[in-house]
């Protein structure tokens, strides 16, 4: 085990570093930065004086090589738009995308959980063709469309939800709803499969047949050997909501790492930029590495 999570770690710094290489170069195609914040009426010589102050006059190479060498020792530098320190926009805007993912992980596994093995157990149903239904809503409706819809509903109509920002739990529901049915969807389709092929296996057979109670066989031995690549799956999407919450975070005014790089890439702020996609690079990499511990844990068979 020591080995091997010394070879992930290897690999994961690997990624890191190519992750870190590539935004620093395409944060750099979007443009000036100068040009956004500068007045109009600014000179050549405006320019040159904050170009260099900023460190922008510098060569790539030596750009990316101070970029590296200060994000190791958790300098991210400072923000170009707002002239504060990168970490501390981070440290601020981490926990709200952190705790808003949870928020939408559980819905998923609310909604998700009880259809996918509703699903399979009542296969060609009226709730395997709602469970069905609930999946491709969620897969083919947009992000930003749910949640304009259920902000429509909840809180225009009803008035019972806030329609953005923060401040209480109330807060959390339109948008981790709208990124839980998201996640929910493959659950759903993922468990309902894993579930009929392990529902047809030799040993449930054998369990039914020493006379086993059917919720026993179905949610002690189907289903725990079936979640085994739900787990896989909603591992992965935890770190990836993370970072594709940009819509669902600007559309509910979220204060979240998504936001705050939607807002890098619309005022060119290139620190900001970098430092959000390394963060969720690292949270994805870390994120990876748990789910396959816990893949251990679920299935012995791994440990060999």
């Amino acid at each position: 085990m020591a080995l091997y999570l010394v070879k992930r770690i290897l690999q994961a710094v690997i990624v890191l570093l190519i992750v870190s290489a590539i935004v620093f170069l395409l944060a750099r195609l979007t443009g000036d930065p100068l040009s956004l914040i500068l007045p109009q009426d600014a000179k050549p010589e405006d320019f040159e004086n904050a170009r260099h102050e900023l460190g922008l006059d510098k060569p790539l190479y030596t750009q990316y090589g101070i970029f590296i060498f200060n994000a190791i020792t958790g300098d991210f530098g400072q923000s170009i738009r707002t002239q504060t320190s990168v970490g501390e926009l981070i440290a601020q805007r981490a926990p709200n995308s952190l705790s808003l993912s949870a928020v939408s992980i559980f819905f998923a596994l609310l909604i998700g959980l009880p259809l996918g093995v509703l699903a399979a157990v009542r296969r060609g149903s009226f709730l395997d063709g709602l469970a069905r239904v609930v999946a491709l809503l969620g897969q083919v409706m947009p992000s930003f469309f749910l949640g304009i819809v259920l902000m429509l509903i909840f809180s225009v109509r009803l008035g019972i939800l806030p329609t953005s920002g923060t401040g209480s739990w109330q807060h959390y529901i339109l948008p981790g709803l709208t990124m839980g049915w998201l996640i929910s969807a493959g659950v759903v389709r993922l468990l309902r499969s894993s579930m009929l092929e392990v529902l047809d296996s030799e040993y449930i057979r054998l369990a039914r047949a020493k006379g086993m109670k059917e919720r026993t066989v179905i949610w002690k031995h189907a289903f725990r050997n079936a979640f085994i690549p739900v787990l896989t799956f909603v591992g992965l999407m935890f770190a990836m909501i993370i970072a594709a919450a940009v819509v669902v975070e600007t559309v509910f005014n979220w204060p979240g790492l998504g936001r705050l790089a939607y807002e890098a890439v619309m005022w060119r702020d290139f620190p900001v930029i970098q430092a959000s996609v390394l963060i969720w690079a690292l949270i994805t990499v870390v994120t990876s590495l748990v789910v396959d511990i816990l893949y251990v844990l679920f299935d012995p068979r791994m440990r060999v």
